[in-house]
């Protein structure tokens, strides 16, 4: 099972910095992502047309690189998340986590024995196809394996201490369109309640020793929440930083 490279960058005191990849599946992505200097990507399962056989295949194209490849997954279910992370994962994002019992069934879910009920299929795509050590690779694994619960609606705002507050879980991560249209103030991210619901989930991270994370699209919504607290960023998905890319290119060339 290869390092987290997010845990390792968050021991060494530093921000990870990641990205999100829910459009782009070629064999090159992850060597892209590599060459990029990404601490970890998060291959989309939610709004994307990737099931688990592409998402297999993006693992198995990331498992020479050296950042941590995470999933988001549909919906919070065993067969998910188990499935995932024997494919090598080293983590899996649920979207729209509301309590802290949804939360204590993720962390089942992704947890070996004695802290979860995870089933052993070891000798598989997590393990290299080599039999590993049960013992020491059950230790390993439950350390080494992030849990990610997204807060997007009141009730998961409402519940974020006790979700921080749940052992196993390691990341609270904002979606912040979708916190925003339930909170009934759709991509209003300067609204005072949207900035309020900021300051609960990074302090709830906080007051739990867990973190926090959110995904800003541009600069200034880096700098808005990087000032906000957030010791995790993602920075924007795959077609959006193509687009913009292309767009400010093709403007150019039009001149």
């Amino acid at each position: 099972m290869k390092p987290n490279r997010l845990q390792q960058v968050l021991t060494e005191g530093r921000m990870p910095v990641g990205h999100m990849i829910w459009e782009f599946n070629s064999r090159g992505i992850a060597r892209i992502l590599e060459a990029s200097g990404v601490d970890f990507a998060v291959y989309d399962m939610e709004h994307s047309g990737h099931d688990l056989s592409t998402i297999a295949d993006l693992l198995a194209w990331t498992h020479g690189t050296t950042f941590a490849p995470f999933v988001r997954i549909p919906e919070g279910k065993y067969h998910f998340i188990a499935r995932c992370l024997d494919a090598g994962a080293l983590g899996v994002m649920v979207a729209n986590v509301k309590t802290a019992e949804q939360a204590a069934y993720i962390v089942d879910s992704a947890k070996y024995p004695p802290f979860g009920h995870r089933g052993l299929g070891l000798s598989h795509a997590h393990n290299d196809y080599i039999v590993p050590n049960t013992v020491d690779y059950l230790e390993y694994a439950n350390r080494n394996t992030t849990v990610i619960c997204q807060i997007e609606s009141p009730e998961g705002l409402a519940n974020a201490e006790a979700i921080a507050a749940t052992p196993g879980v390691d990341i609270l991560w904002i979606g912040h369109f979708d916190l925003t249209a339930t909170m009934g103030i759709p991509a209003q991210f300067d609204h005072p309640d949207f900035q309020a619901a900021l300051r609960t989930v990074v302090a709830a991270a906080k007051k739990h020793g867990k973190h926090s994370c959110i995904q800003p699209g541009s600069p200034q919504q880096l700098e808005n929440w990087r000032q906000a607290g957030f010791d995790i960023l993602s920075y924007g998905a795959d077609t959006g930083i193509y687009k913009a890319a292309l767009t400010e290119a093709i403007a150019r060339v039009r001149v």
